[in-house]
């Protein structure tokens, strides 16, 4: 569900109301599923947050914006990415909150633990990686699998933290099985339509090691004319210019 760039006169940019965020060399361009997962993804009384492959920067840039006590890290693979992001959040106005490492997050320091994390992972464990090496990068779980990731949460949270994720749905429901018989369990899932009458797309959910009832809530993006929802325009109204 990708999003068209907002943009002056640069195609290379897209601009939200509180920052700008330049994805000309990312392999993974500003999308639905990003600012989905941004505005949904609650840290709660988290003082420190992990941004998993922050690609562009833009999930610890909302987070930035939506938590101001919020100290957030963020880690990233590629060169051309991480530099994007090292931009970005230079250029914006939330640069003390955020730090950006070019790391990979397998090998990444694992001396601190943090009570919150946020990831937009690969989401492909299969099929043809695309040709173009940093979208493939970005799309397949070549380069971080979700065995891999699930052993990083289980490893990077403390025993109390959780981490929001965004997957299409089959991926997903595989992947939370996975990840329960690692010890990290369910707390909430967002079921994604494109529109009220399609199946969902995108499943965003909550995992932490500690077990509570799970709480269920479906989001159509889109009504069947192409306008906004109410319930997206609502949860993503601090960010899009369009959205006042």
């Amino acid at each position: 569900m990708p999003l068209s760039c907002q943009s002056a006169g640069q195609m290379s940019q897209f601009r939200f109301k509180q920052f700008v965020i330049d994805h000309g060399d990312c392999g993974m361009k500003v999308s639905t599923d990003g600012v989905l997962l941004g505005a949904w993804s609650q840290p709660g009384t988290a003082s420190n947050s992990l941004d998993i492959g922050t690609g562009t920067g833009l999930l610890a840039l909302m987070l930035a914006q939506r938590f101001p006590s919020l100290s957030l890290t963020a880690v990233e693979y590629d060169t051309a990415a991480f530099r994007c992001a090292e931009l970005n959040v230079k250029h914006s106005c939330f640069a003390r909150q955020i730090q950006v490492h070019h790391a990979d997050i397998n090998a990444f320091e694992r001396t601190e633990q943090w009570q919150h994390i946020v990831c937009n992972p690969p989401y492909f464990t299969s099929g043809a990686p695309s040709s173009n090496q940093q979208r493939a990068v970005a799309r397949h779980a070549n380069t971080l699998s979700h065995p891999a990731l699930i052993a990083c949460l289980q490893g990077l949270l403390t025993p109390t933290g959780c981490a929001d994720l965004i997957l299409p749905s089959k991926e997903a429901d595989a992947f939370i099985h996975s990840a329960q018989g690692q010890g990290l369990f369910l707390r909430r899932q967002l079921s994604v339509r494109p529109t009220p009458d399609k199946s969902p797309s995108r499943l965003l959910f909550t995992l932490s090691p500690t077990t509570d009832v799970v709480r269920s809530d479906t989001i159509a993006v889109r009504e069947r004319d192409g306008a906004y929802t109410q319930a997206f325009a609502d949860l993503t109204r601090a960010f899009y210019l369009k959205l006042s």
